[in-house]
């Protein structure tokens, strides 16, 4: 199979994070939101993949929609280096465009699952500060802030130029967005933590700048007409 090619083509957009239980579910969502122009892209995360396979998961959102894919394992590149070309190959056999990283296992594991990724076309999108309140160690947590700006810092050194920042945590955005822009020029930042976990799209720019990508679930998919909260915040995007 080909590499991928799809990748955003908006500065700012909502990603619709298609945490479903059923390829139906996946389908009249992907179905009722993919003309809006401010949805850039579509999440699928582990239930799906597992539920049904992650190819027959692209296939199926692929019918509806030319839009990109992106994969997020929750946590992904949490393992041995050595997986990470089977995760990287996997990736490419299903054909999605990106993929989300959260390499909280080490350095090694980080470069190596990074580098995989590249090697096959697929872009790496890396994390390391989650939206929960008791993330880090400061608040109850298991890791420091060390731990996360070292994170950023050796993705930053790999050529990644995506990353995903808490959209719900304005002053650690902010702060992390510093720390990449030291050493990534034009970076994207994908931001979870919009709706139901009290993060705001009108806020986002001041913390992340331009370039931008509102992650967007249970505020789309969890309401009556997900389309038309899609469309409405689709509104608050610049």
């Amino acid at each position: 199979m080909m590499a991928p090619t799809r990748r955003i083509s908006r500065e700012r957009s909502i990603v619709v994070a298609c945490d479903v239980a059923s390829i139906k579910e996946l389908l009249d969502l992907v179905g009722s939101t993919a003309d809006i122009d401010a949805v850039g892209a579509y999440k699928i995360g582990f239930a799906l993949a597992l539920k049904y396979g992650l190819g027959n998961v692209v296939d199926s959102a692929r019918e509806l929609t030319g839009k990109p894919i992106i994969y997020d394992h929750q946590k992904g590149g949490t393992d041995v280096p050595h997986t990470g070309s089977l995760f990287a190959e996997l990736m490419a056999d299903s054909g999605v465009d990106y993929a989300i990283l959260f390499p909280f296992a080490s350095p090694s594991t980080e470069t190596a699952w990074i580098r995989d990724l590249h090697a096959k076309g697929i872009r790496p999108i890396i994390g390391a500060m989650m939206t929960i309140p008791d993330f880090l160690k400061e608040n109850g947590g298991f890791l420091d802030g060390g731990a996360v700006k070292r994170i950023m810092e050796i993705a930053c050194g790999e050529g990644v130029t995506d990353f995903v920042l808490p959209g719900n945590k304005p002053l650690q955005a902010a702060s992390l967005r510093e720390i990449i822009e030291s050493k990534v020029q034009s970076p994207s930042y994908f931001l979870p933590g919009i709706g139901a976990q009290g993060g705001e799209i009108s806020s986002i720019s001041a913390a992340v700048g331009s370039r931008w990508h509102a992650i967007v679930g249970r505020a789309i998919y969890g309401s009556k007409s997900p389309r038309e909260s899609a469309a409405m915040l689709a509104k608050e995007v610049p």
